[in-house]
């Protein structure tokens, strides 16, 4: 055999030993836990045969606690590029099979190089995270590691797409980079993300608490919002990310891929007639206007289990990429509270860093009161989401289907914030406040002093809902630009979009705002 076939027959077999990662017992392992191994969630994810490897020969560079004696190709993470529908993406995947997917500083300049590269091509980055922390042989390597990961993160924002995700463990310090990105996605039972583990929390607090219970996906997809998916199997996960990409541009400065719709944009929903119950006590199901309006009722929720007083996701219009924000009067009325007005705001901020148009739906009836709220800072809470609007200079839709008042009618992409088209429904009810609130502020001595006082009151609260509560009074100073017929909105939104598509706005010159925090 000739020398160069020899030299060839070395580099495949190199390529086998790097593909099987920390081996085929650690691979069997990882099965037995329900989880696939990085090479198969990359296969997975990206289009069939598109993926091209980056630093399949590099080793860990440590010699302390004996870690000289022990290398695998690779170093516990799989880099790279391929293709999604076609489209340019990419991704690293941490190996659990190779020290537990532990970070080392080698580790790190892979995930930094491919991450250099997606900013320099101007395509979205996707990391899978599986994996036990920093490696703790490399002391302040692996620390300094990370912080390249995270400057990496920081500086990638609004740029280009950056999704995670959290297939196994993620804990401590490797936390931060996934808060960082754009959407993180997290699978029930095999996944599990905080700073500090149960035992840590035991010894501190006193505490005892599980993994699951600490950090699993249902407590961050519920209760902290930290994870904007859960998802039951990686699969699911990974078709997830797939279909989440296909709402989003490569980066700032494209659009949102169009797609061709078989769905008439003059469709008429007359259901939406009848929607809006006639008590203004009485709740209806926000999900039935979105999926009456959108292009073939498909809507892409995000943070669905978070704060369900307000609804935030991907749909399209004509084919073209929205992002929708709408009030949900079947979850405590549809109020804005702290957790609504932050899952809002980071939405609408996404949707402008990347050009997608914001469609929104407004039925509100204000902000949560009592200390509970005021304590947890609604007022700094509901002032990012007026922010986020107000700062936004992608074609904004707002419709307002029935109560719009007070402060929450301000944040809700009202025409003042640089609305380009708001459209009322008839049942729309545009005022600072409820009838009864109203009455009480404006006669309540007469009130007190009447022979009826319950009768005045109600006759005073016909007089003001007859005045104020109608979307006419807001149309009569061009706040409105037109009451629509409910069942006409599909068409009515797509015009609107049709006509903004040329809208060019720019803030002023600045370094950047102080968005309150």
């Amino acid at each position: 055999m000739s020398n160069q076939l020899e030299k060839v027959k070395e580099l495949i077999a190199f390529r086998e030993q790097a593909r099987l990662g920390g081996g085929e017992k650690a691979i069997d392992k990882q099965h037995a836990k329900g989880k696939y191994t990085a090479r198969e969630r990359i296969n997975m994810l990206l289009d069939e045969g598109s993926f091209e490897e980056f630093d399949m020969f590099v080793k860990h560079r440590c010699t302390n606690f004996g870690q000289d004696k022990k290398h695998f190709l690779g170093d516990g993470v799989v880099t790279g590029y391929g293709t999604i529908e076609g489209r340019l993406v990419y991704v690293f995947a941490q190996d659990f099979t190779v020290f537990g997917g532990s970070l080392s500083e080698t580790m790190s300049l892979k995930i930094c190089k491919v991450m250099d590269q997606a900013m320099k091509m101007g395509a979205p980055v996707i990391g899978i995270n599986d994996s036990g922390g920093a490696r703790i042989q490399e002391g302040i390597n692996a620390l300094a590691g990370y912080a390249e990961i995270f400057e990496r993160n920081i500086l990638a924002s609004g740029v280009i797409p950056q999704i995670s995700g959290i297939f196994g463990p993620c804990a401590g310090g490797a936390v931060y980079s996934p808060a960082l990105t754009d959407f993180t996605l997290m699978t029930k039972g095999t996944s599990y993300m905080f700073l500090t583990g149960p035992k840590v929390v035991k010894t501190v607090t006193g505490e005892d608490v599980t993994q699951e219970q600490l950090g699993g996906a249902s407590v961050h997809a519920t209760k902290s919002g930290v994870t904007h998916f859960a998802v039951d199997t990686e699969e699911e996960g990974i078709a997830l990310i797939r279909r989440l990409l296909g709402y989003i541009p490569q980066n700032n400065l494209e659009e949102a891929p169009l797609k061709d719709c078989t769905d008439p944009i003059d469709r008429l929903e007359d259901s939406l007639n009848e929607i809006i119950p006639d008590s203004p006590n009485k709740p209806y199901d926000m999900y039935e206007v979105i999926g009456a309006i959108v292009d073939n009722g498909e809507f892409l929720e995000v943070h669905a289990d978070y704060s369900k007083n307000i609804i935030v996701g991907f749909a399209r219009f004509n084919g073209q990429s929205v992002g929708i924000v709408a009030n949900q009067p079947k979850m405590l009325a549809g109020v804005l509270d702290c957790n609504a007005s932050r899952k809002a705001a980071r939405f609408v901020r996404f949707c402008d860093a990347f050009n997608i148009p914001l469609v929104t739906l407004v039925d509100v009836p204000g902000f949560l009161p009592g200390t509970g709220q005021e304590y947890g800072g609604v007022i700094v809470h509901g002032a990012k989401l007026m922010y986020a609007y107000g700062e936004a200079t992608v074609p904004k839709v707002t419709v307002t289907l029935r109560k719009s008042y007070g402060g929450s009618h301000i944040v809700m992409s009202c025409k003042q914030l640089r609305g380009d088209i708001n459209y009322a429904w008839p049942t729309a009810e545009i005022a600072v406040m409820g009838a009864s609130g109203a009455v009480e502020v404006l006669y309540a001595k007469e009130v007190a002093a009447a022979e009826n006082p319950a009768k005045l009151a109600a006759d005073k609260e016909a007089e003001y809902s007859e005045a104020f509560q109608n979307p006419y009074r807001a149309a009569q100073y061009g706040y409105i630009d037109d009451v629509i017929e409910p069942r006409n909105t599909r068409f009515r939104v797509i015009r609107a979009l049709q006509q903004l598509q040329t809208k060019k706005l720019t803030n002023p010159a600045k370094k950047h705002g102080n968005i309150p925090l």
